[in-house]
């Protein structure tokens, strides 16, 4: 279920690149956050389940404002201002994050082998978004700026995985999932009403709403009440060794559908990514 909701995740840098051509960042997010909202809220739900704590919809809130609507306004704001290969290779921050805050936060940490695996998936997340040396210079230093942005938005959205698996231990994770969404979306109402009366607006050609929707529904509706099905199973350092994943797909999208080129280092940061995978998740793993 993580490799899956990983490799959806993967596909959201192209499509967030192209409909920012004609979306406001600010927009977009808080669009995805609403039809997200819709689509959950329509899903027939088992039971009510026990009531949520004070602590509970603190942590929520908490998921919705910075982890919904602080990361996705950062990240399209970054996208916008950067590129699409460089947030795909600076959404590793995520995983790092949720590795070194997870022992801190929620008492979890990983074996040894898992943490080498980890390791060799962040040097191959590294090595096959980067491309060498001059990669460094060519793609990450015009655009200072955005990546900046980027790696906030990487923080942000380590914290709704970290805040919410607690709360997902104890409640429903289309609940959880539902409500943080309806959080989010109240969050950047003001932000996208503020981009609109500063003259902000959007051009809904069909390649905008195909990706809009594309977005809401099937990376933030559906990916997200995955991942937190996922998070509620799983310790929190070992899922984010799945995120490092990501790059690897968005390379692949880029190859077949930008004719972007697979060079040496695609393929060894590739073989990088699979090797962590392998060692950190593998039989006798823990």
């Amino acid at each position: 279920m993580l490799l899956g909701a990983t490799i959806v995740y993967g596909t959201s840098y192209v499509a967030a690149r192209v409909t920012l051509q004609s979306v406001p960042p600010a927009m977009l997010a808080f669009l995805r956050l609403v039809i997200a909202s819709a689509v959950l809220a329509s899903l027939p739900r088992r039971g009510r389940g026990q009531p949520f704590s004070r602590a509970d919809h603190q942590a929520v809130a908490w998921m919705g404002i910075l982890g919904f609507a602080g990361a996705y306004v950062c990240s399209n704001w970054g996208i916008a201002h950067s590129t699409a290969t460089n947030a795909a290779l600076l959404i590793t921050v995520e995983p790092l994050a949720m590795i070194l805050l997870s022992p801190w936060y929620l008492g979890e940490r990983l074996s040894g082998r898992a943490a080498v695996g980890a390791t060799l998936t962040i040097v191959g997340a590294v090595v096959l978004v980067v491309n060498g040396i001059p990669g460094v210079t060519e793609k990450l230093a015009p655009h200072w700026a955005g990546d900046m942005v980027l790696v906030v938005a990487g923080v942000a959205y380590a914290s709704y995985s970290l805040r919410g698996r607690r709360v997902l231990q104890r409640h429903a994770p289309l609940e959880v999932t539902a409500r943080s969404l309806a959080w989010g979306a109240a969050a950047l109402a003001p932000v996208a009403g503020l981009e609109w009366a500063a003259g902000a607006r959007p051009s809904w050609t069909g390649t905008a709403v195909s990706g809009t929707l594309y977005l809401a529904v099937v990376i933030t509706a559906l990916g997200y009440a995955v991942w937190n099905w996922a998070l509620a199973r799983v310790p929190a350092p070992r899922a984010a060794i799945f995120l490092n994943g990501q790059p690897i797909v968005g390379a692949l999208l880029g190859a077949m559908l930008l004719s972007e080129p697979i060079t040496l280092f695609t393929v060894l940061g590739g073989v990088l990514l699979v090797t962590g995978l392998g060692v950190a998740l593998g039989p006798g793993a823990r």
